[in-house]
């Protein structure tokens, strides 16, 4: 494993970066699909290519801001003496959590600003989202973040010296924590795309992609060897509750479970102030 695939002169292209271009492109392609498919639109207007550009210019960079602020946020006692080293992003430490909630609060002034209904747009973006968080882990894997307790398992791997799994533990296997976590991903993603078209309500795809994923992060961080932590609690366990407890409240309070009528018309599905 390496972090960088090719130098050609001064161009470096790094699988971290490659695996966050190939992300954000297939899962354009699907929220696209998805989109045109729900006939999701501004206002009365429907939602255009362009649109979905602008909202990609919006959170993309937010996300990845945010997952940054996050981990910085939990590893201040370096970065308070390494500022230089915040900016450093290729080297690793973007939280996924932190993504999450940044990209999400985007996505919903995104919203506000342009007229179209939240939950039917984020239930068309999260297929992309999780099958996005899974293609990373690949970036992760050949960094060597993301990585796991030292583990005498026959699949256990032994990283470079100079990753950040190796100078964590040097000269031992370590859990394929990130292999885990893409496994996962890639199953809540065959979910999520495969009840799509089954008419739940607007926001049961979403409230599920954090339920189903904080119950993933919550198994895959007992193994995590760069875990942060809240005080004697990882904060990957603490997120993953507020989400699962939150969520699921959510899905009975507004009956999310139930499936709309075919012959309803998707802008019918709900009716929240907040979807307006």
């Amino acid at each position: 494993m390496h972090p960088i695939l090719v130098r050609l002169g001064p161009l470096t292209i790094r699988y971290y970066g490659l695996m966050y271009v190939i992300a954000i492109s297939l899962g354009f392609y699907l929220l696209v699909r998805e989109v045109r498919r729900k006939g999701i639109t501004k206002g009365d207007a429907p939602l255009t290519i362009d649109d979905l550009i602008d909202l990609l210019l919006w959170t993309v960079p937010m996300a990845i801001i945010g997952a940054r602020i996050y981990y910085v946020a939990f590893q201040w006692d370096y970065y308070s003496r390494h500022l230089a080293d915040v900016v450093k992003i290729w080297q690793g430490g973007l939280a996924i959590h932190g993504g999450v909630i940044a990209g999400a609060a985007t996505v919903y002034l995104f919203c506000r600003i342009k007229r179209i209904r939240f939950w039917a747009l984020t239930d068309a973006l999260v297929p992309s989202l999780i099958l996005g968080q899974a293609i990373g882990r690949i970036g992760n894997l050949m960094n060597g973040d993301a990585y796991g307790l030292p583990t005498s398992l026959p699949w256990g791997i032994h990283f470079p010296p100079d990753s950040p799994a190796g100078m964590a533990y040097p000269g031992q296997a370590t859990h394929p924590s990130m292999i885990y976590e893409m496994i996962l991903n890639l199953m809540i993603f065959a979910y999520l795309w495969g009840i799509r078209k089954k008419g739940y309500r607007d926001g049961f795809s979403t409230a599920m992609y954090f339920i189903l994923y904080s119950i993933a992060r919550a198994i895959v961080s007992f193994t995590r060897g760069d875990s942060l932590w809240l005080g004697p609690i990882r904060a990957a366990h603490v997120i993953s509750a507020v989400f699962i407890l939150g969520f699921g409240a959510f899905i009975i309070k507004r009956r999310l479970y139930e499936r709309v009528k075919p012959e309803t018309h998707p802008r019918d599905r709900t009716a929240a102030p907040a979807d307006r």
